[in-house]
């Protein structure tokens, strides 16, 4: 409240002559301190005005329009005192002058209670905020918004964030589809639009060997509709590789020449060898013609002019000369 001091100089009692007495000044107050009781003034009307404003109007309350007569005439009041009042900007939120305390945010002043959530209201003076297409969002109400969503959860993805498969994902979520193990340095592999680690990967979905059914990963031979290791294609008989590139298929299984024959009957009674092209049945054995001879002269024998003798085969006068 500003004082007036209206008390007159007395007249001196030993002049004759009339002596004019000045009025007296009004007092200035220093322009800091009346600015400083402005401000408070303004900001603490201001203040109840967005309370009202919020509130709605109360019987007996002032109104808004009233509040701002009371800002107009005590405005218009300072200025005649020899005051100049200015605002310190205008409110991007109510469009009305900022007296007192104002907030700087987004390239734009506002009332500290203006200063609000785009999306829940709440007021963003005394904690962070998110900006989004030039409007502010408290950082619930953004990261709900805005925040990519985890593939797993769904939840939004606040802090750091791992993108693979074309979708994004928590680190923590970003694991085997299939023992759960969160990936590290070695990384995943990818089927059917999901994650799995190496070792669920290869077990799951890598060709199993035809020969020892152990995942095939680097070098292979396709043969008999089947990936194999190089070195598990071999005879089934006697392990041993084929050497000159080719082999004998039975059951499916691979086989050298002479396990072949011996498997399918086929190996000449008379030198154990394979028989192919052209070979002598006889006893249920099988022969090359040039060794189905007489065990005793060698000579060659003829289907029907033989004779067996412990499982031996014999011409007719060799076998009359020592058995008859």
């Amino acid at each position: 409240v500003l004082a007036l001091d209206t008390t007159a100089s007395p007249l001196s009692a030993m002049s004759s002559t009339p002596v004019p007495v000045p009025k007296p000044l009004l007092p200035s107050p220093p322009p800091t301190e009346a600015a400083w009781q402005l401000d408070e003034l303004l900001a603490d009307l201001g203040n109840t005005q967005s309370k009202l404003a919020a509130a709605g109007q109360g019987a007996g309350v002032p109104t808004e329009s009233s509040l701002d007569n009371m800002l107009d005439s005590l405005t218009r009041d300072l200025q005649e005192l020899g005051i100049t009042t200015a605002p310190a900007g205008i409110c991007a939120g109510c469009r009305k002058p900022i007296a007192g305390k104002v907030l700087t945010a987004l390239g734009k002043t506002w009332h500290s209670e203006h200063f609000t959530c785009a999306h829940c209201g709440k007021e963003l003076d005394k904690g962070p905020f998110f900006e989004q297409g030039g409007r502010a969002f408290c950082e619930e109400d953004y990261h709900q918004a805005f925040s990519p969503r985890c593939a797993y959860c769904a939840a939004p993805i606040r802090e750091k964030v791992v993108t693979a498969l074309d979708q994004t994902w928590h680190p923590e979520h970003f694991f085997c589809a299939h023992c759960g193990k969160v990936f590290g340095d070695e990384g995943f592999l990818e089927r059917n639009g999901k994650p799995y680690c190496h070792q669920d990967f290869v077990a799951m979905f890598a060709p199993k060997c035809q020969g020892c059914e152990r995942p095939v990963l680097d070098n292979y031979l396709s043969a008999l509709e089947g990936v194999w290791h190089t070195e598990c294609f071999v005879c089934t008989e006697c392990l041993t590789g084929f050497t000159g590139g080719s082999f004998f298929e039975l059951e499916g299984r691979p086989y050298c020449e002479l396990h072949f024959h011996q498997r399918q009957g086929t190996i000449c009674h008379g030198c154990g060898r394979p028989v192919s092209g052209r070979c002598i049945t006889a006893a249920g054995r099988r022969y090359h013609p040039e060794h189905f001879v007489c065990a005793y002269c060698l000579g060659r024998l003829h289907k029907g002019t033989f004779r067996e003798r412990d499982d031996k085969m014999y011409c007719q006068p060799c076998h009359d000369k020592l058995f008859v």
